[in-house]
């Protein structure tokens, strides 16, 4: 056997070194690019896409942009995923990064310079899906931004507001047919002291709002929480009008949810809590549909429902002790819990951080004064839809 064919047949299967043609090399250096650059952080890609028009087309192709985000949410140390919340002065919105604020208590939080800020009027944070935020100012403007690479979308107006009493959103991410959409409640005043219910949803893909009838009870949520391709509200019973005054004629507390493919609305049966006066909070954790049960200053027990719509799969995952009276304060629902049991959650104003294994608290001074928090991954994800695969951001 020659030297040549020799060495030929000891190359790792499928790699040919005297015979691999020039486009076959092309294409294995370009996979391997593509796997360096999938596990970069957005900015460092950004910057990236200038170094050549073959590094441009990779990082801005609709498969790379999935396989980005798939990969930072799947971080198990939250590399890519951030915290975002308003300020006591409503206008303001500030980040940091979540594994910083899980194991440094010094870290400092950046403030975000966002679209169609408004002097004078408080900015809110509907929710957020891969990396979309979708954020509302006061009633007059709703936007879809992406933070991490700083694009936006504004909501065309629909309708009228007039004698609304409340109005309620979501924002939710469609699998089935790729789609991003929002969902507007609006609660009015009806003939004879009573009122009604008026729901809307607006597709990022088709551009427009349309109409999906009425909410089913009185939605006590002002954002919902999207889970599982559907959105969630509570619902706190009926009202009905007096000549003076709201009155609650029943006083239910439900989940509801609306189905973002199918348009329907549902309920999700709860756990059984214990005994005591409680306060109840709903919210999403990881891929869990989850309800905080505060027990008025002794604990506070974190619910999630493992199997989504299955009510036998709620478990108590930790009880949160409140360590001094909180009087008005009470814990929000968790905004994430790390592999090792740390609980980052908000305490009145204030953002701190619970170790379920030892029992001990800390607080960063910097994240004081929080009226608002959510969490967000980094993604390249746009927020204007595209008709084809091209530049996407």
């Amino acid at each position: 056997m020659a030297l040549e064919d020799k060495h030929q047949q000891q190359q790792p299967d499928g790699i040919e070194t005297s015979q691999s043609s020039p486009q076959s090399v092309l294409t294995i250096l370009t996979e391997i690019i593509v796997e360096i650059l999938s596990r970069l952080p957005v900015d460092s890609l950004l910057r990236c896409r200038s170094v050549c028009k073959l590094w441009r087309s990779l990082i801005s192709n609709h498969h790379f942009v999935n396989s980005h985000l798939t990969l930072s949410t799947r971080n198990n140390h939250y590399a890519h995923h951030r915290v975002i919340f308003s300020t006591s002065r409503r206008r303001i919105l500030k980040t940091f990064n979540l594994y910083d604020a899980l194991y440094d208590s010094s870290v400092n939080a950046l403030k975000l310079d966002y679209p169609f800020k408004r002097p004078r009027k408080s900015v809110g944070i509907v929710g957020s899906c891969n990396g979309l935020l979708c954020i509302s100012i006061e009633d007059d403007t709703l936007f879809i931004w992406n933070p991490s690479t700083r694009k936006s979308n504004s909501l065309p107006s629909y309708g009228y507001k007039a004698r609304v009493w409340s109005t309620h959103y979501g924002f939710g991410y469609e699998e089935s047919t790729d789609d991003y959409k929002v969902v507007e409640i609006c609660v009015k005043f009806k003939e004879r002291y009573k009122c009604e219910t008026f729901v809307k949803m607006y597709s990022l893909r088709n551009g427009n709002w349309k109409n999906i009838g009425a909410f089913p009870q009185m939605p006590g949520d002002y954002y919902g929480k999207c889970l599982n391709g559907a959105l969630h509200w509570v619902a706190n019973g009926d009202l009905e009008w007096t000549a003076s005054e709201v009155v609650i004629v029943s006083y239910d507390w439900n989940i509801i949810s609306l189905d973002l493919a199918t348009e329907t609305y549902g309920e999700v049966l709860q756990p059984v809590y214990d005994e005591g006066d409680k306060d109840l909070t709903l919210g999403s954790l990881r891929e869990w549909l989850c309800v905080l049960c505060n027990y008025r200053g002794i604990r506070a027990d974190l619910w999630v429902m493992k199997v989504y719509g299955v009510k036998d799969s709620w478990t108590k995952l930790v009880s949160i002790p409140y360590l001094t009276d909180p009087e008005t304060d009470k814990f929000s629902v968790p905004l994430c819990i790390s592999n090792d049991g740390k609980i980052l959650l908000q305490l009145g104003s204030k953002l701190i951080v619970y170790d379920s294994k030892n029992g001990s608290f800390s607080e960063n001074q910097n994240f004081d004064k929080c009226v608002q928090a959510s969490t967000f991954v980094e993604s390249l994800v746009s927020p204007i839809p595209a008709a084809g695969l091209g530049d996407r951001f």
